[in-house]
Formats: structure tokens, sequence, C-alpha cells
């Protein structure tokens, strides 16, 4: 599709509640990601062929950015509005969404790995949320020495 774009994230807010995660746009309207993120150590593997967003949380856990994964449907003047961000990745190309998270295209376009690379760099923590019309899946990406 023509028209898309790699577009930057702005800072939103966040508010972790017992049962999701709600993210609020810079447009005012707000997104709930449902079910208590599941904890997935080092690496995530997505499910194959879901929408996939990143948010990244500061130390707080009150603020942080949200990319969406090889999401080709939002025009970029919508996103721009929003504040969520997107990258495109090519087959097996892998980048950084955040400093210390990394994504990258695996299984020939259908799935997504999050990876948090350097725990050090990153204050607050990594959600990822997989979904379709049929599921939604919620993850907290932690780094090993987070599970010992």
């Amino acid at each position: 599709m023509e028209g898309r774009s790699e577009v930057a994230p702005d800072t939103l807010p966040v508010e972790l509640q017992e049962d999701g995660v709600l993210v609020e746009y810079t447009d005012g309207r707000e997104v709930f990601y449902r079910g208590v993120p599941e904890k997935v150590v080092g690496t995530l593997a997505t499910p194959p062929g879901k929408d996939v967003h990143v948010l990244v949380t500061d130390g707080s856990d009150t603020q942080g950015v949200l990319v969406y994964v090889n999401e080709r449907k939002t025009e970029d003047g919508i996103l721009e509005d929003t504040g969520v961000g997107r990258v495109l990745l090519d087959r097996e190309e892998r980048t950084t969404v955040f400093p210390g998270v990394a994504v990258e295209d695996v299984g020939n376009g259908l799935r997504v790995e999050v990876e948090v690379e350097d725990p050090g760099v990153v204050d607050g923590r990594v959600f990822v949320f997989a979904e379709d019309g049929m599921s939604e899946h919620s993850y907290e990406v932690v780094p090993a020495e987070d599970e010992e």
C-alpha cells in the first residue's frame, strides 16, 4: 500500500489496571488492552498473523511509547495525530523501537519477535499486544534476571 511509512511515536499517558493496560492517545481517545499480561522471559515470538503493538513504559509506569509493527492499514496522518509510532520491517529485518528493545520480522513476515536487548537501558516495562478479529494476547517481556 502506498502512503504508509514509519512514524515516530510520542510519549503517551499509560494506566496499568487490574484487568489490562489503558493508553491515552494525544487526540484524547483511549485504547484498552484487555487481560493481565503473561510474562515472557527475554524474547517473545508473537502468534502468526496478528497485529503487533509494543508499549514501553517509563519507570513510573504512567507514560510510555506505543509502536505498531508492520501495520499497513492506518494512514500516516492518523498515527501522527494519535501519537502512535509505526515501524515497517522487511523479511527477517531487525530494528530498535526503543533503546534496549528490538523487534524482528521472522517467519516470512507472519511473526514478530520482541526482545529486551539491554535491560539496563529500559527504565520501565515492555508490553506486547498481539491481536486480530478473533483474539487478543497480552504479554510483558522481562529480562531473565527478573524471573530468578
